[in-house]
């Protein structure tokens, strides 16, 4: 199925077969106990072998006509249906009831605790609100949120919770950073902010572009906190140029550059297929100047409070916005540069 074959099939087999495990308390250890199944916990090999075994998952899924994303051990299940079509919602239904089956047989257990159904917009959610999975031993009804990878998703793809979350621990870890300040040199506090604060707030930026400005807002006041404490900023003193001195691009700008370097390595065959199928080359229908500028098309939608943050539309816009330039650097570390400096005199030029 994966294409191993021979001696290095062989070798697998030596490797996951006649191995034996034992418990250790003090100096005290248990019998040796021959492991029928599983694979040597905590090997490198470890992961790769788990993706291997549960490859077949994806055709049990594909049998439904389903969309479906893996991650390791995490399984989502997309299905894009009119609220009044129950015969295509109710393929959820039975593609989790095989994939469950899949599971039991295969000596996987399906995380009832963890298994959550979103709906939405709010207008199918108020004609759903009686959907719900019937499974052999538990039944899952409509939530509001679901965890993906560290990031809070809710239904309507707001990320209120996700941002208050960030914040929130964002705020507690300043606040500990704040006390040993004067204690720190700048170089320590600068390692502990990135660590602790600007790591947070940059983990998946992209997926919020197009949030709302008071949310925006709630991030941009923990990197305001994140500056102040670093350099010692009181409280009244005006922030810009202080993040224009640490060559911090605001919150706002920070997304666009995530969603534009995105952009870059999608065009150039650096990131996923799926998102270099989002997005294509402004073609115009007649010879123009603009013809091989390197414009994307942008897309029509019906509806620019929720189409307009797909990435599929939100990245022309910014796209053909840049300096032509910036779209053609030869190479990632010379895109990056010349967009961050780009990005920099719009923050702060002004």
């Amino acid at each position: 199925m994966v294409g191993v074959t021979g001696t290095a099939l062989s070798w697998f087999k030596s490797y996951l077969t006649d191995r034996y495990q034992f418990v250790r308390i003090n100096d005290m250890s248990s019998s040796y106990t021959k492991v029928r199944y599983g694979i040597p916990q905590g090997s490198i090999l470890g992961p790769l072998l788990f993706t291997l075994y549960m490859l077949p998952l994806g055709k049990v899924i594909r049998k439904h006509d389903i969309n479906f994303h893996c991650y390791a051990d995490d399984t989502q299940l997309f299905i894009s249906a009119k609220p009044d079509d129950r015969v295509r919602i109710k393929k959820i239904d039975d593609c989790v009831k095989d994939v469950k089956l899949w599971m039991s047989h295969n000596f996987l257990l399906l995380n009832s605790e963890k298994t959550v159904l979103l709906l939405g917009p709010k207008a199918a959610r108020n004609k759903l609100s009686d959907l719900m999975l019937n499974l052999a031993d538990f039944s899952v009804t409509p939530g509001s949120t679901a965890k993906n990878l560290g990031v809070i998703i809710d239904s309507d793809l707001a990320f209120d919770k996700h941002i208050f979350d960030v914040t929130r621990t964002a705020f507690l870890h300043l606040r500990n950073i704040s006390k040993l300040r004067n204690a720190l040199s700048l170089h320590d506090a600068e390692k502990l902010v990135h660590a602790f604060i600007t790591s947070r707030l940059d983990y998946c930026y992209a997926l919020l572009s197009g949030c709302s400005g008071s949310n925006l807002n709630k991030l941009q006041l923990v990197q305001n906190a994140a500056a102040r404490v670093l350099t010692k900023t009181r409280k009244f003193d005006h922030i810009s140029p202080v993040l224009s001195a640490l060559h911090w691009l605001p919150v706002k700008f920070r997304i666009d550059y995530k969603i534009l370097l995105l952009t870059y390595k999608a065009l150039h065959g650096l990131a996923p297929e799926y998102l270099r199928d989002l997005i294509s080359y402004y073609e115009p229908p007649r010879l123009l100047r603009s013809q091989g500028a390197g414009f994307l098309e942008v897309p029509k939608i019906q509806r620019s409070s929720a189409g307009g943050r797909a990435f599929s539309y939100k990245t022309p816009q910014l796209w053909n916005n840049l300096p032509q330039f910036v779209r053609e650097s030869d190479t990632v570390s010379i895109f990056k540069s010349r967009l961050k400096t780009y990005l920099f005199s719009l923050a702060f030029d002004n």
